[in-house]
């Protein structure tokens, strides 16, 4: 959605050398979705910033941006389809309960610039653990052939995810905000989930965050882990979700730790 900083650049090179191996070319879309934001005030302070975007494009190997203007993808008039929604993007009480609207504005806007674009594969950022299941979920039950493949969340050297959102922390409110990672770490050494659920609370709670949720789950359905289960990283995921200095944060790791 525009906005773009390091984190997306290497989104786009990992799609620039995705395509290359197939063949193909790579293309960024960048489109600032209204669909997508519950908070009409969210939406007006969402960052814009096009012209530093197509540079960083430039700068990752993009081959071409399509940054289209909102009639080209919600045209007046036209009734512009909206996929049903997997279990994933409404069943699991995290982003779909605290975001009403957002994942049908998600949805939708994905499968319009799949239909739009026509991709073979698309790459998303694992940063928004919940969407990136939502969105292969989706793509696989609309048949859009499109394969979703996942970046790694790129981090700042104090350990906090990057974001467009960031930009809009003061000085205190970003050194809260390092707790979301302090808290992964601190959960992800726990071999038990509620244990580790017990202690990102702790992290979040003594680091003055308000919290939204602080969870371990299965890693692709979001479903809360069965009998107090543990195992391998790739199979759990540990997601937290909190408000530091009026900005919403979220931020998402392998659980147990590696």
């Amino acid at each position: 959605m525009g906005a773009l900083h390091a984190g997306h650049a290497a989104l786009i090179a990992q799609g620039v050398r995705e395509a290359r191996a197939r063949g193909r070319r790579a293309l960024v879309t960048v489109f600032v979705n209204p669909t997508q934001f519950n908070d009409p005030a969210d939406l007006a302070a969402y960052p814009q910033t096009l012209d530093d975007d197509l540079s960083i494009c430039k700068q990752a190997g993009a081959d071409a941006v399509y940054a289209p203007a909102r009639s080209e993808v919600y045209p007046p008039g036209t009734e512009v389809e909206r996929p049903s929604l997997p279990p994933v993007a409404t069943e699991p009480g995290l982003e779909d309960a605290h975001r009403p609207g957002h994942f049908e504005g998600v949805c939708q806007v994905v499968l319009r610039l799949f239909r739009l674009c026509e991709p073979s594969a698309a790459v998303f950022g694992e940063k928004d653990w919940q969407q990136l299941q939502v969105v292969r979920a989706m793509s696989a039950q609309e048949a859009t052939g499109v394969e979703i493949l996942s970046a790694a969340t790129v981090r700042e050297a104090d350990g906090l995810a990057m974001s467009s959102r960031n930009a809009r922390l003061d000085g205190a409110a970003r050194a809260r905000a390092r707790s979301l990672a302090q808290a992964l770490s601190a959960g992800g050494a726990e071999q038990d989930p509620g244990l580790a659920e017990a202690a990102m609370r702790r992290v979040l709670d003594g680091a003055g965050v308000r919290v939204e949720y602080a969870v371990v789950r299965e890693a692709v359905s979001l479903r809360p882990v069965a009998g107090g289960a543990s195992g391998e990283g790739s199979a759990y995921r540990a997601l937290v979700a909190a408000w530091s200095g009026g900005v919403r944060l979220i931020d998402n790791a392998a659980w147990p730790s590696p």
